[in-house]
């Protein structure tokens, strides 16, 4: 319902670094949850990391654990993924997601999405 925006994919060499915002439209736009998932051609969108209004809670999928680093910046109603040390298997269209119910790892318990921002890690 409300516009998320994704930004900050692109092509990576593995062992490399990015960092994906998601900024939503409305400052009035207030979620308890926040999230990414990803999602390549073929399979199902998978969840990746979430975090909770205070962002003193934090979810990983054991893919991401120790890798990945999600937070928020409330002022800017703008999500954050710090991916680091990156692997060909990370390839995928990452998307945001935002919810009024508590966090949770499936898709659809999110009501707003972004369209998504690629992400490429070569080998």
């Amino acid at each position: 319902q409300v516009q998320l925006v994704e930004s900050g994919g692109g092509l990576v060499q593995a062992g490399g670094s990015l960092r994906l915002s998601c900024a939503a439209s409305d400052r009035t736009f207030v979620s308890l949850a926040m999230a990414w998932f990803r999602q390549v051609p073929g399979k199902e969108r998978d969840f990746v990391a979430a975090i909770d209004w205070t962002g003193d809670s934090t979810y990983y999928a054991d893919s991401a654990k120790g890798r990945f680093t999600i937070s928020r910046d409330g002022a800017k109603n703008t999500v954050y993924l710090q991916m680091n040390s990156l692997k060909p298997e990370d390839t995928a269209v990452y998307f945001c997601a935002a919810s009024l119910e508590v966090v949770t790892t499936e898709a659809t318990d999110y009501a707003s999405w972004g369209q998504g921002t690629q992400v490429t890690v070569s080998s």
